[in-house]
């Protein structure tokens, strides 16, 4: 750390600089490399570092999402990404401190501990020496971190070295990784990889959403910093949206109901991209489905959502192979796009097409759906954009613009949400430090729906239709289960907080004198518990409250006698 001019961590930053890989492990969880070999097909050749755990399965899914399909004929260099399920029963390795980290992330951004992303750079040249008589191979970065835009940087900066170098330039390459400092959200963060220095900044659930604090370039007399990431996450919506332009609030609504998606596009970069455009369409709310941006015939859950015994699952599938046209043809909504390039004229209006007219993957890029949506168009978005395209606006203003568009519209939609789930809350006055915690009142669908007609989303939106209907779709959806339950969860635990602050203001040492012993050695008891679970669960309590209620434990042991003192300072409970 010294040597790259890097100040020694403190603090909590010093538990991941303990042992070596630690570092790494916080950003990634390998890097392999996946080449063609003539008799085995593709194989991973290199996975590092070398005491990195893959399951054969797992090894499997990324040996065959690693490369295209043949049939995407990828000249030349190719970056995408792929989403794939771990393998269950693995232990999971990351530190409290990391944890601690994800609590303080935006809660699209959080990790899932069930999935890992894989960040592709492929290469495709011709080569005479080899039999195939081409040279085919893919860097691919292991992480449970949905960062496409950071490792996507990444990749471009090391992925053509690499190529020339092999072996020795990996290791260095994993090396600088473990010289990083976690992943604080919040922070300016500065990276070095092989000689240059990325900043940028991971959100945090603070922020405003729609605001991205700009990393600017440092002056040049820090000649190191090289690169200043605009955001970690994020794609070009813009440029994903185009194919689809006349049916973005459609497909906003398919993505917020959970609906059954699948797009298919001739390489795994637009098949990726829009996948990720399409999740990221209803941010701040999380999307709550699987998600595959590439997809293969290969995948071990291919026969999971190609079935035809059951109704498509809720999930969205990027896919390029031709056989999927068929495969998936009873799936209700289908999004096709051709090569994704930015429109040098007005694109011209197309109409949502019929699901029977998808015969083939040459069929014509559209939507193809029976889908009616239940809310009015929305014009004055699709001129704005048009206008853009007129007048030549660069494509990040163009995608600054969708992305507020997508931002209101969705916040509009879940604000009446927010506000009933909010009354659900008990009242203060019905806390009593000497009665567990009130329950949360039950979510009732018939009293939301009430509310609507006086604080609905009319209070901040323009758009008609029948918003009653899209609420009720959206109550039976995986993504307003998962928006629920995290609710829930916040609110239990501010219901602990002011709870264990109703214990720190009453007079405990008092109590306890007018009490048995028996029943003092049970409130200390119990105490101690409150103070281990506002510990684990993180709950949001202030640090002087803690020392308080410490502090009254410690008055009533004192007040008891020494036998009692002695067991009740060394128990820790549970």
């Amino acid at each position: 750390a010294a040597a790259a001019g890097l100040a020694e961590p403190d603090g909590p930053e010093r538990c991941l600089s303990l042992l070596p890989w630690d570092r790494f492990s916080a950003w990634l969880h390998c890097v392999c490399v996946v080449g063609f070999d003539l008799e085995l097909g593709q194989a991973v050749e290199v996975v590092y570092p070398p005491h990195s755990k893959l399951t054969d399965k797992e090894k499997t899914n990324i040996c065959y999402l690693s490369f295209p399909d043949s049939n995407s004929g990828c000249l030349g260099d190719t970056q995408f990404c792929f989403r794939f399920r771990r393998s269950p029963g693995r232990k999971v390795s990351l530190c409290c401190f990391l944890d601690q980290l994800d609590r303080d992330l935006p809660v699209y951004l959080k990790k899932d501990p069930a999935y890992y992303y894989g960040y592709v750079y492929f290469r495709q040249v011709r080569d005479k020496s080899l039999k195939r008589g081409y040279f085919q191979k893919s860097l691919v970065l292991i992480s449970k971190l949905p960062y496409v835009h950071l490792f996507r940087t990444m990749l471009k900066q090391v992925a053509p070295e690499y190529f020339e170098k092999s072996e020795a330039f990996l290791e260095a390459v994993c090396s600088d990784v473990d010289q990083w400092p976690p992943p604080i959200p919040g922070k300016i963060l500065h990276l070095p990889i092989m000689g240059i220095i990325m900043k940028l900044r991971i959100p945090t659930y603070r922020d405003k959403p729609g605001t991205t604090p700009i990393v600017q370039n440092m002056h040049q007399a820090d000649a190191q910093i090289s690169m200043a990431l605009p955001t970690v996450h994020e794609v070009d919506l813009f440029r994903c949206f185009c194919p689809v332009f006349f049916h973005i609030q459609m497909l906003w609504e398919l993505v917020l109901l959970g609906e059954p998606l699948v797009v298919m596009a001739p390489s795994p970069s637009e098949s990726s991209e829009t996948v990720l455009a399409l999740v990221s369409c209803i941010s701040p709310l999380k999307y709550c489905s699987d998600f595959r941006p590439y997809f293969t015939i290969h995948d071990s859950e291919f026969k999971e959502y190609t079935t035809r015994t059951q109704a498509p699952p809720s999930v969205i599938l990027g896919v390029t192979n031709p056989f999927f046209a068929k495969t998936l043809q009873h799936w209700p909504h289908i999004i096709r796009i051709g090569d994704i390039k930015l429109p040098g004229e007005v694109p011209k209006q197309v109409k949502v097409k019929k699901l029977k007219n998808l015969k083939t993957l040459d069929s014509k890029p559209g939507v193809y759906t029976s889908y009616k949506p239940y809310l009015n168009k929305d014009e004055e978005i699709v001129k704005q954009l048009q206008k853009g395209v007129q007048q030549k606006r660069p494509t990040e203003a163009q995608s600054v613009i969708l992305r507020r568009y997508f931002l209101e519209l969705t916040e509009s939609f879940i604000i009446p949400l927010e506000r009933y789930v909010a009354s659900l809350m008990p009242l203060q006055k019905c806390i009593s430090p000497w009665k567990s915690p009130p329950q949360l009142r039950q979510f009732s669908q018939d009293d939301f729906m009430k509310t609507l007609e006086k604080t609905g989303p009319q209070l901040t939106s323009g758009l008609k239709g029948d918003w009653i209907g899209l609420y009720r779709h959206f109550l039976k959806s995986p993504n307003f289960d998962g928006w629920f339950r995290s609710r829930q969860k916040e609110m239990t635990q501010k219901l602990e907080a002011l709870h264990l602050e109703a214990l720190c203001n009453e007079n405990l040492v008092f109590w306890s004198q007018k009490h048995t012993e028996v029943e003092t050695v049970d409130l200390v008891l119990k105490l101690k518990n409150k103070l281990l679970q506002a510990d684990r669960e993180q709950l949001p309590v202030k640090t002087d409250t803690l020392k308080k209620l410490q502090t009254h434990i410690n008055d009533i042991i004192l007040a008891l006698p020494d036998d009692l003192q002695d067991i009740l300072l060394k128990t820790g409970t549970t």
